[in-house]
């Protein structure tokens, strides 16, 4: 996806390669006190919760995670480290 092709574009295409239960890489792009927002493809970021860590990531960092859930109605992905 292009700089110029916004996060919605690209949520479809998202949605349509990834399910509940997929196995990515991803990278850490922002810690916030509730969780760490991840790029998982170009423009769409999910959350990985605070419970889901035992130490807080590093921004740049690229982790193994597990899709928990794809909300398509906010488009919103929820994380947790794959095992």
């Amino acid at each position: 996806m292009s700089h110029s092709e916004s996060p919605q574009r690209g949520w479809p295409d998202f949605v349509a390669a990834h399910a509940r239960g997929g196995v990515l890489e991803a990278t850490v792009v922002q810690i916030a006190p509730f969780g760490a927002f991840l790029e998982v493809a170009p423009g769409i970021h999910g959350l990985l919760h605070r419970t889901e860590w035992s130490t807080e990531p590093q921004v740049g960092a690229t982790l193994t995670v597990r899709i928990l859930d794809i909300d398509t109605e906010r488009q919103r992905v929820a994380l947790a480290h794959a095992e």
